[in-house]
């Protein structure tokens, strides 16, 4: 009989979140949902009082919270959104002042990151 741990699987993810200071919610709503586009999507009423919101990137929800006192332009910790014309997102962060960086390179990817306005780093990557 097999082990519990080989019976239980991780098969998929739900969620990630991010921070941001609490008065930086607006402005982040603007940034995502406005300068990236994403769809801002209903929080359950049990949360709402929390603060932040929520938005989707493809199926995936990402919850953008607040959080004081952090240092978020010292982690490593990051989203990786996959995209579909990693040059054309180049050229419209820059147009929004997003300051880009290299990426290490991975085989069979392009890829550069950036840090949003409020110190997360995301990566957008795009398969060759």
């Amino acid at each position: 009989m097999p082990s519990l741990f080989f019976r239980m699987q991780i098969h998929d993810i739900h969620h990630v979140q991010i921070t941001v200071a609490p008065d930086q919610v607006e402005a982040a709503r603007q940034f995502y949902c406005g300068v990236l586009g994403l769809p801002e999507i209903e929080k359950p009423d049990s949360l709402k009082g929390r603060g932040g919101f929520w938005i989707l990137a493809g199926s995936r929800q990402v919850h953008i919270g607040i959080e004081e006192g952090v240092n978020r332009h010292a982690t490593k910790a990051h989203i990786a959104y996959q995209v579909n014309d990693l040059a054309a997102w180049h050229q419209h962060l820059t147009a929004h002042g997003i300051s880009i960086g290299d990426s290490v390179p991975i085989s069979g990817f392009d890829r550069f990151e950036f840090r949003d306005p409020f110190g997360n780093r995301i990566e957008f990557i795009q398969p060759r």
